[in-house]
């Protein structure tokens, strides 16, 4: 049987996002299936996934939740999920074309070449950020030099929302362990695997910041992240 493989997109008001998002993956030279993780948006946006779920026959997937419970809470739903149907590859990645849906591919690639895990990174070699000011790519770049700092590892991209994972990657990390919601949820998986010995590859790609719809970033998710480094050391990942 053919390896599996699904992009997880958590939502919250992505109304004019999720249309566009589908017809880029679906039409991709690799088979991705799709699987939404809806926080409830008041805009509409679970209405059209299931529309494009009537278009696309068991590759687009909805999972609904009572409200805005985290962007991280979303992604260990999305894990469970995926595991529990069988998925080989399963993929993180935001709604809002930052990351580009043509970047799925050679991530899928490095993981079945030689990763367990394959991160899409602005700062390794090559990798790039379009559309941020000076003042926003500073504190990114000098916010994973103090990660890398803190948790002894070498990976440039701490931070990083744009993944691949091999199944056996989540398997083995206690996913209801890890509690973080927003940038330290990034952060922490990253760490859990290499503490469990998986290779973790880096490989650059341009983010863009989103065009269309609202960013979630808060001052609570930069200190959640700030002060989570220094929990993660201690955490039964």
């Amino acid at each position: 049987m053919a390896a599996k493989s699904i992009v997880i997109i958590p939502t919250y008001n992505e109304l004019d996002n999720v249309g566009p998002m589908v017809d880029a993956i679906i039409s991709l030279d690799r088979t991705f299936d799709v699987l939404f993780i809806d926080d409830s948006s008041p805009d509409g946006t679970a209405d059209v996934i299931r529309t494009l779920q009537a278009k696309f026959t068991d590759r687009i997937h909805l999972e609904k939740r009572s409200g805005k419970l985290g962007l991280g809470t979303a992604y260990i739903h999305g894990f469970h999920w995926a595991l529990a149907h069988d998925y080989d590859y399963i993929f993180e990645m935001d709604c809002d074309f930052s990351h580009n849906p043509k970047d799925l591919v050679p991530l899928l690639e490095r993981c079945e070449a030689d990763a367990d895990v394959a991160i899409g990174s602005r700062y390794c070699k090559g990798g790039r950020v379009q559309n941020w000011p000076w003042k926003r790519i500073l504190m990114s770049y000098f916010a994973s030099v103090y990660v890398r700092i803190i948790l002894m590892i070498g990976i440039k991209d701490t931070t990083a929302g744009f993944k691949c994972y091999r199944a056996e990657v989540l398997r083995k990390i206690k996913l209801d362990n890890v509690t973080f919601k927003g940038y330290a949820f990034q952060i922490c998986m990253k760490y859990a695997a290499l503490k469990h010995g998986f290779i973790v590859k880096e490989i650059p790609i341009t983010f863009i910041d989103r065009v269309v719809g609202e960013s979630k970033m808060s001052t609570g998710i930069f200190k959640e992240a700030f002060f989570g480094v220094w929990k993660m050391r201690k955490m039964d990942l």
